[in-house]
């Protein structure tokens, strides 16, 4: 890789000086006198507690790393991006996520921004409580949000995370895929009486929304709902109010999302109106609040005790220096069945670029496959590969340490396991450990019985799943993601990558759909695929 910075070259050759040293050495008591690897390494911020101890580091390593961060310049990015600077320059924007939770009086947009959350928590509450009815006078008992990426995949995120807290009163649904078995599946368990559907989406144009939304107003129709009565069962979140308006929906019943907050970002926003009904306005504003108790964490700490700056940094470390080409999100909660899937678009829509902020393409690898699933569903699915294959992939351990339900007995069990996930990891079984394990009448299993171990853990302590320290853990990956791109020097708060696949899905269906078999050119194999789409569509 091209790197100018003195800190880059200097942790190439720190890489060298320590890629063979092994984990377990570092925590022999021997090897680890007070303070403790677990004590050095181990840091607190919004309320949360990260343990970096089992990666591959040391105090040279992290020094280097904080050394490179502040030559990338990611306090600068930082401050721009608070201070509603154009930090996003592809598209001429901001990125003001974080004045969606800000406190401050002069934070930028403050007013818009209370005034749009107060239309929100009064609409939110005459859902919750029945004042808003159908069209023949049923309170709400559905809610069904209609959004792809940002607009669905956020608040699908958290009103799972947070069913704890929601009202018993409303049941919530997620609609986002065009393929209409999604949509299918949700109307044939509702009452069209019932229920509410949000539309959201940031130009009103998207073909899956769109798509979702104009075959749900039918199903309200095609069930006796007149076309006069559909303002009681339809609002709209968008940036485009024009369209929401021309879709059918009432002026009233828009509610405004603003182009200086990305769709991956937007949960915070009205986007979040789906959350609002489930949890209730108090705690949405928890959920704001812990996402501005780590905004002030990223802001104020420095950057060596700095929770984003180091995830950040150390993910740089595996993904440029070990060659890391994923690293996996494990939450050990069922809650946070969904947090893997968000932080995918999160993550590699934001930083899975390859041309930098100046024009020049990349030489070096950015954005780093992410993926993931619950503990313990995990353990018996792909942890075969991360403890004995050849592959070394980095992962995030998330636990909670007090339920939120009460099976009290399962907790002790889940942790358990979470926690021996990571020692195992790190530790690893040596040849003559695994010797001792088959035995003198086994030694054909030994070679199947050795673990490399020196696999690398980050370990982040939730105490209890709030929606205060939900807010905290979302607003973490958040900036974890600007950290990158300072260093990758990368616009993370675009994704154009998204739009030719678009762009040719319209000429495609087009073909898929024309009355005569004489279609646009195309490429052998989509032609082909295009020809046997259309005999199967006409059966």
């Amino acid at each position: 890789m091209t790197n100018p910075l003195p800190a880059w070259s200097a942790l190439q050759t720190h890489y060298e000086q320590i890629r063979n040293e092994k984990m377990r050495d570092w925590f022999a008591p021997a090897n680890d006198p007070a303070p403790t690897r677990a004590e050095r390494y181990t840091y607190t911020g919004g309320g949360l507690g990260a343990d970096f101890s089992k990666n591959r580091i040391n105090d040279a390593t992290l020094k280097l790393l904080v050394q490179l961060a502040r030559e990338a310049g990611v306090e600068k990015r930082r401050d721009a991006m608070f201070a509603g600077e154009v930090v996003n320059p592809t598209e001429g924007r901001a990125a003001l996520h974080t004045a969606l939770r800000a406190t401050e009086p002069d934070a930028p947009f403050h007013a818009q921004i209370a005034a749009e959350r107060a239309k929100m928590a009064k609409f939110a509450d005459a859902v919750r409580s029945g004042a808003w009815t159908g069209y023949t006078g049923k309170r709400i008992r559905h809610v069904v949000n209609i959004g792809i990426g940002g607009s669905d995949l956020g608040p699908k995120m958290v009103v799972h995370a947070l069913k704890h807290l929601e009202t018993p009163e409303i049941h919530s649904h997620f609609v986002s895929n065009v393929d209409g078995a999604d949509l299918w599946r949700v109307i044939e368990d509702i009452d069209p009486e019932e229920t509410l559907a949000i539309i959201v989406s940031k130009t009103f144009t998207t073909l899956e929304t769109m798509t979702n939304a104009r075959s749900m107003r039918d199903w309200f129709v095609q069930h006796g709902c007149p076309e006069s009565a559909l303002a009681k069962h339809f609002v709209g979140v968008s940036a485009n109010p024009a369209e929401v308006v021309k879709f059918g929906i009432a002026k009233e019943n828009v509610f405004e999302m603003w182009d200086w907050v990305g769709g991956r970002y937007s949960l915070w926003s009205a986007v979040g109106l789906s959350i609002m009904i489930a949890i209730g306005p108090q705690q949405f504003d928890e959920l704001l609040a812990g996402a501005h108790d780590m905004d002030k964490h990223f802001r104020e700490a420095p950057l060596e005790k700095n929770l984003p700056v180091l995830l950040g940094m150390i993910g740089i470390w595996y993904r440029n220096f070990f060659g890391s080409q994923s690293y996996l999100v494990a939450p050990y909660s069922e809650a946070l069945h969904y947090l893997p899937a968000y932080l995918q678009q999160l993550e590699m829509e934001s930083n899975g670029k390859s041309a930098r902020l100046d024009g020049q393409f990349v030489d070096y690898p950015t954005a780093a496959v992410t993926w993931g699933e619950p503990g313990t569903n995990g353990q018996h699915a792909f942890f075969q590969m991360l403890h004995q294959g050849p592959t070394i992939v980095p992962i995030d351990f998330i636990a909670v340490l007090t339920p939120e339900h009460p099976l009290g007995d399962h907790h002790p069990k889940l942790l358990a396991n979470c926690f021996a996930q990571s020692e195992a990891l790190m530790l690893g079984r040596t040849e003559e450990e695994a010797r001792k394990v088959a035995g003198p009448d086994k030694p054909e299993l030994v070679p199947h019985l050795v673990f490399p171990g020196n696999r690398p853990t980050t370990t982040l302590l939730v105490d209890a799943l709030t929606a205060r320290s939900l807010g905290a853990l979302i607003a973490l990956y958040e900036h974890k993601v600007l950290v990158q791109a300072s260093v990758w020097n990368i616009n993370p708060f675009d994704q154009w990558g998204v739009e030719l696949g678009k762009i040719l899905g319209k000429v495609v269906e087009a073909d898929l759909t024309a009355a005569s078999a004489d279609v646009k050119p195309h490429d052998s194999s989509t032609a082909a695929l295009i020809a046997r789409a259309r005999a199967a569509l006409k059966r």
